[in-house]
């Protein structure tokens, strides 16, 4: 997925979307988003509920948000983070299984009650 031949009209939001309506509908169990800081595909793939997509800049975070947080959505700064650093954080968050610790399943819990509380309005996911 993704814009593989750039245009000027492609929308980050867009690409995320579709990433994430897939991963939600069952055609994979992560995903990685790119764009020039990351940041703009992050907060779109943030607002699908059940997707949470974090940042990863370095390599512990490409594991630990697999682990304590159940990240299934790794975004990328294509601006940011060379060649071979993103290979190294694709290869580290694909191999992370989240721990299912009691800590982390009860935080993760209550972020699905605010994805319950402030979506609003609250729809259930269906895949198009």
């Amino acid at each position: 997925m993704g814009a593989f031949h750039p245009s000027p009209s492609d929308d980050y939001p867009d690409i995320a979307e579709k990433l994430c309506v897939a991963l939600l509908a069952g055609k994979g169990d992560r995903g990685i988003l790119i764009c020039g800081s990351g940041v703009g595909v992050c907060v779109a793939a943030n607002k699908i509920p059940g997707i949470r997509a974090g940042m990863c800049a370095e390599c512990y975070s490409a594991h630990q948000g697999v682990e304590h947080d159940n990240v299934n959505v790794m975004v990328l700064g294509e601006r940011s983070t060379g060649v071979e650093l993103a290979k190294d954080l694709v290869r580290i968050f694909l191999a992370a299984n989240f721990t299912n610790e009691e800590r982390h399943a009860r935080r993760l819990a209550k972020i699905a009650k605010l994805e319950e509380k402030y979506c609003s309005p609250p729809t259930a996911f269906t895949a198009p």
